[in-house]
């Protein structure tokens, strides 16, 4: 049922894009302080048209290009280029440590993976000497993954099981001399993964740093919800709790969460939230939530709110989870109001489907920034 209280679906998904960029710089900008007696900096390029070029950015090596000058302006001799949605902890000291001893152009991450997970990847081939012979974009041909699949010496070198077959994808993180950086994009390509590294490896001596830690692509609804997700099982592969491998984020000062007689079972609670008599199952839920009574949200993402909201000063439902609502297999964006009794699942619906306020990928029911869905609504 279309409702014209609602913006369109394309509407909403611009209004996702250009909100997700705002936040994501208004995170590192209050993330990331260095003081004065420091080195260390972040700088934001955003895309931009300039008079050396008109087009916005065609790709990951596009958009590297756009900013070479940029980058030159420092004598440095190496360049880490990482990809922003992928979730792993990495020291890469070692990889550039494996790089400087090298001697080689260009060092590749890769990510030793299952053949059931071959398809998803650009797969790397390489000898014991980690030099990468040859690539092939997420390959299916049986033939070709025999050829491909890390042989036994490789895998006894870096302490893996002889006996496993195991094929090494890429992880979109590259290592690149100066020199070397400026001469792979002297040129119109447009992507590392699909261009430069494959034309790389044929041409230069290309590298591969094999890590065997957790690491997950969450580029996709899908991968984002079931990596999210993941972070609340009892003994998580990836795991906030590290006293080696802290992760930090900017100080809110929110007053802890109070929880009123709910039921919880594998959630993880922000700070600010307050959850009355709700029963809550293998969810996140965010900072500044405000979840009623008998709610009940399941394998769900809720992200919570940017500000407490006054109470009794507005025609529409609160921000929030309302009274007696079913939440399930869903993501509930930031300054949502979900009013009572409405019930979202994507249960007997189509796996990709927009409506005017909501909208389904992957199985997965997403509902946008500051969207309203209407008391007793079933999505």
């Amino acid at each position: 049922m279309r409702n014209r209280r609602y913006p369109s679906a394309e509407n909403i998904a611009s209004s996702i894009s250009r909100s997700a960029i705002a936040s994501t710089h208004r995170h590192i900008q209050a993330s990331y302080k260095f003081d004065n007696f420091s080195r260390s900096f972040i700088d934001i390029l955003a895309a931009q048209q300039t008079l050396a070029g008109s087009q916005w950015y065609q790709g990951t090596a596009d958009a590297v290009r756009q900013n070479m000058r940029y980058f030159l302006e420092r004598p440095f001799d190496y360049y880490l280029i990482l990809s922003g949605d992928q979730l792993y902890r990495m020291d890469f000291r070692a990889l550039l440590h494996q790089h400087i001893q090298s001697g080689v152009d260009i060092t590749l991450a890769t990510k030793p993976v299952h053949r059931h997970r071959v398809s998803e990847f650009g797969i790397m081939q390489s000898g014991v000497d980690r030099r990468i012979m040859h690539f092939l974009e997420k390959p299916t041909e049986e033939a070709v993954l025999h050829e491909m699949k890390i042989s036994r010496e490789l895998l006894a070198a870096v302490g893996l099981n002889e006996g496993e077959e195991l094929f090494q994808a890429s992880m979109g993180i590259y290592i690149f001399n100066r020199d070397v950086l400026v001469e792979c994009l002297n040129n119109d390509l447009a992507d590392f993964g699909k261009h430069v590294i494959p034309q790389s490896i044929q041409q230069r001596h290309v590298s591969a740093y094999i890590f065997k830690g957790y690491w997950e692509d969450i580029g996709t609804i899908r991968a984002f919800y079931e990596a999210n997700l993941d972070l609340t099982d009892i003994a998580p592969e990836y795991s906030f709790f590290d006293p080696e491998a802290a992760i930090y984020t900017h100080p809110r000062f929110l007053p802890g969460s109070k929880i009123n007689g709910a039921t919880l079972r594998q959630a993880i609670i922000s700070d600010g939230c307050i959850i009355s008599d709700a029963h809550l199952e293998r969810s996140v839920i965010g900072i500044r939530s405000i979840i009623q009574n008998g709610a009940t949200i399941r394998n769900s993402i809720v992200m919570g709110a940017d500000y407490f909201e006054q109470a009794g000063n507005s025609q529409r439902p609160p921000i929030g989870i309302g009274r007696n609502c079913v939440i399930d297999r869903a993501i509930i964006d930031k300054n949502a109001r979900i009013a009572d009794g409405a019930v979202i699942t994507p249960e007997g619906k189509p796996a990709n489907f927009d409506a005017d306020n909501y909208f389904i990928r992957d199985g997965i029911v997403i509902v946008p920034k500051n969207a309203v869905i209407p008391a007793g609504f079933w999505i």
